[in-house]
């Protein structure tokens, strides 16, 4: 089993907080898709960075989870570029890792 998780930007580059309805939709698509999720929201997380010019970069970020048998790389590499457009991000981060239930 496997653990894919979504990691998503709270603001633009302007700073200006994306809609609710954005965050709705991934918690809608995810259900939809693998009969669950779970959204991690209510206290975002801060991703930090160096960027290219040696600036450091911060992000609030919220956090979807969902569990999975197997990835389907195909639908998640697309899912992950229309992220990246709805967002207008170079890139949005989804990882998966190995899970054992216990």
């Amino acid at each position: 089993m496997r653990l894919v998780q979504i990691l998503l930007p709270l603001y633009d580059n302007q700073r200006q907080a994306f809609p609710k309805a954005f965050f709705d939709h991934v918690r809608e698509d995810l259900t939809g898709q693998f009969g669950g999720v779970t959204a991690f929201v209510r206290s975002p997380a801060v991703g930090v960075w160096a960027n290219d010019a040696g600036a450091v970069c911060r992000d609030d970020i919220v956090l979807f989870e969902v569990m999975v048998d197997g990835v389907d790389r195909a639908w998640w590499q697309a899912y992950r570029r229309m992220l990246e457009q709805q967002f207008s991000q170079n890139a949005i981060l989804i990882r998966a890792t190995e899970i054992e239930l216990l």
